[in-house]
């Protein structure tokens, strides 16, 4: 599932994707064929279960690796300078948000570890600023926040 969508990461964001990349294509990896290895010798591989389970682990990892790959590909360093300069959110902000009940939230919009920009909340604050109030479309329904503050 491929897109041609850029993504907006923060250096660090970005650093932490290709971390995992390396940890996943690297050691990860060599334990995935060493597992096949080891399970291959417990003969007839029809009924190994232990076979068919670290063919199916590589598998995931395989698919991790092209998701990170491709997420590596798309992403675009957003100047965090300048984010920091300026008074609305974007990618890499903290946000601290309150909803209609007075409950208090602090969410960081970030495709790695937090918020996604593309998410009901995050598209809901981008681009907003301190003391505006946004409507979250959430697949839950509806609610009302206001932003508090921001940080980076």
């Amino acid at each position: 599932m491929a897109s041609d969508k850029s993504e907006p990461l923060t250096q660090a964001q970005k650093a932490q994707l290709e971390a995992e990349l390396a940890e996943l294509e690297g050691p990860r990896r060599a334990e995935a064929v060493q597992a096949i290895a080891s399970a291959r010798s417990f003969g007839d591989l029809s009924e190994n279960f232990e076979y068919h389970a670290a063919k199916n682990e590589q598998g995931l990892l395989e698919r991790r690796i092209t998701m990170l790959r491709n997420r590596l590909d798309r992403a675009v360093v957003v100047d965090e300078d300048v984010a920091a300069a300026s008074d609305t959110v974007g990618v890499g902000t903290r946000v601290e948000i309150e909803d209609e009940q007075g409950e208090r939230l602090e969410v960081e919009i970030s495709s790695v570890g937090g918020v996604s920009p593309d998410s009901p909340v995050g598209r809901a604050l981008l681009g907003r600023k301190v003391g505006d109030e946004v409507d979250i479309e959430a697949p839950s329904g509806s609610w009302r926040a206001r932003i508090l503050s921001l940080g980076r």
